[in-house]
């Protein structure tokens, strides 16, 4: 009788708080074995397992996380493909990456897997940038974003493997009405959407595809291609708001980190502050059985945060201008949003008006 009060399910965690734990727990963790690891882009396996326990999902089938890596990694090599055409026919190879690009917008804007669609994006804009100005850079980067994905996908296995779901009640039965999400989208408006996540990223990206600094600005370039897939889907006031919204909150928190690490620099500090950090995000992230109404802000917050404080402190440990890269990147952080913000309205101001009669 004792041990059934114990586990009764007054006590038990909503589903909602197990997914924050875990996503704290993921991340911070994940941190952690990056830090352990060491390399210039371990970090990206943090923010690869933040940005799948950021989505209300059940734990994923080994096929589904085998996926994940394979895409990442084949799209980091469909930009190595694309690298001879870029130096030797340049008009064709820009054709080539504006329509590889537009489709990986166009995947997630028609209801293709936001996960799939970013690492798309990020793998083509990373590859072509860097490799444009160092092959040899690039050939390093693609093997080690290989490997921190495959360990960002391991480490979701083991924050569910530590949290599963079934240490959250159930959630009262309800008849899966919520099933008519078959209608077909709208692939008008999911090209034009798409073209304007397009106009977001291209600029920077051919920016850094001519600038010699694009090598020491990966963390930049995951950001903006993030950007592109955060206002892929939102009317054009919620995009601007979220866009402003989740580099502020980012900025901020990575501002933060950096002072407490300033004062206190140790692994078990900044393991904490990440996890602290997932807790405040993931109250705004997960409601209820699904997800909150700003979910998409405050996870891009999240991710915004880490991607700037994490390279700061890899170049702390180097010692040298860690402080100045780290407000540099800040700056290149808030213009790159401020563009994206105008882009997303000047784009829409000239969207042709659908007729609704």
């Amino acid at each position: 009788m004792l041990t059934k009060t114990n586990f009764s399910p007054a006590t038990q965690l909503s589903i909602a708080q197990l997914r924050i734990l875990r996503l704290a727990f993921g991340t911070a963790v994940s941190l952690w074995f990056s830090q352990l690891i060491g390399g210039d882009m371990s970090f990206v396996s943090a923010v690869f397992t933040m940005f799948i326990l950021a989505l209300p999902l059940p734990v994923p089938k080994p096929k589904a996380g085998i996926m994940f890596v394979l895409v990442f990694s084949g799209c980091l090599y469909a930009g190595l493909l694309l690298l001879p055409t870029l130096l030797n026919q340049p008009l064709v190879g820009m054709i080539l990456l504006v329509m590889a690009l537009f489709w990986s917008f166009y995947y997630t804007t028609k209801g293709g897997s936001a996960v799939v669609g970013t690492f798309v994006t990020v793998g083509i804009a990373l590859t072509t940038a860097v490799g444009s100005v160092n092959v040899d850079a690039v050939v390093a980067l693609v093997g080690s974003m290989g490997i921190a994905a495959f360990v960002g996908v391991l480490f979701v296995y083991i924050a569910h493997a530590c949290l599963p779901d079934s240490m959250a009640e159930a959630p009262d039965a309800q008849p899966s009405k919520q099933a008519p999400q078959t209608e077909s989208p709208d692939l008008s408006a999911a090209r034009w959407s798409a073209f304007r996540s397009l106009l977001i990223v291209l600029p920077v990206a051919l920016w850094f595809l001519f600038s010699a600094a694009s090598t020491a600005y990966v963390p930049v370039m995951i950001k903006v291609a993030s950007m592109g897939q955060q206002a892929a889907n939102d009317a054009t006031k919620t995009a601007g708001k979220s866009l402003i919204m989740s580099t502020i909150i980012g900025g901020a928190g990575a501002i933060i980190g950096w002072q407490i690490l300033s004062i206190a620099p140790t692994l078990p500090i900044y393991v904490l502050f990440v996890a602290l950090t997932g807790l405040i995000c993931g109250v705004r992230i997960f409601q209820g059985p699904a997800m909150h109404p700003q979910a998409a802000t405050w996870s891009y917050a999240y991710l915004t945060m880490l991607v700037i404080l994490a390279p700061a402190v890899m170049d702390g440990s180097g010692g040298g201008s860690a402080g100045i890269k780290f407000w540099d990147r800040l700056l290149m952080f808030g213009g790159t949003t401020l563009y994206a913000v105008i882009a997303v309205y000047v784009v829409d101001a000239f969207r042709p008006k659908v007729n609704s009669s």
